[in-house]
């Protein structure tokens, strides 16, 4: 499910996407006809995926010999500032922007906009792997050894 239309413009600390798909009577996170303003955290989380990829493609090998999923481990500080996003009449203007991480974990900022208008913002932690994660946090089940 790709709910982006474009990248107008990136570099190594954020992105800007344009989408017009939030006005498709057949989008698919509309419930009940409507696509709840919340739904726009998908759309930031979908810049931050094509953020990663481009980043990914300057590494040396073009981000071939090791593609790496990442998840959506958390949201804080959103603020939903319409309750919907299917009545905006003009494209939105994704942008995210990382505010810090390393290999494995990344904190985004993000905002969507139509126009001049600031429909949400927040912040979002990216895990990039998670068998990496669960490696460093050590075996999850008790062994019975010692406590």
């Amino acid at each position: 499910m790709c709910l982006l239309d474009a990248v107008v413009a990136w570099d190594d600390a954020r992105i800007v996407c344009q989408t017009g798909s939030h006005r498709a009577p057949d989008h698919p996170l509309r419930a009940q006809g409507r696509l709840g303003a919340a739904c726009g955290v998908e759309l930031a989380a979908q810049a931050m995926a094509v953020h990663g990829a481009l980043l990914a493609e300057r590494e040396p090998d073009g981000g071939r010999a090791t593609p790496r999923g990442g998840v959506l481990a958390s949201v804080r500080s959103v603020n939903l500032y319409v309750q919907r996003l299917d009545t905006i009449a003009i494209d939105l203007t994704v942008t995210a922007e990382r505010l810090l991480g390393d290999a494995n974990h990344v904190l985004y900022g993000f905002r969507i906009e139509a126009g001049a208008q600031l429909l949400l913002e927040g912040r979002a932690a990216v895990v990039l792997d998670m068998a990496l994660l669960q490696q460093a946090d050590g075996p999850t089940e008790h062994s019975g050894d010692s406590p």
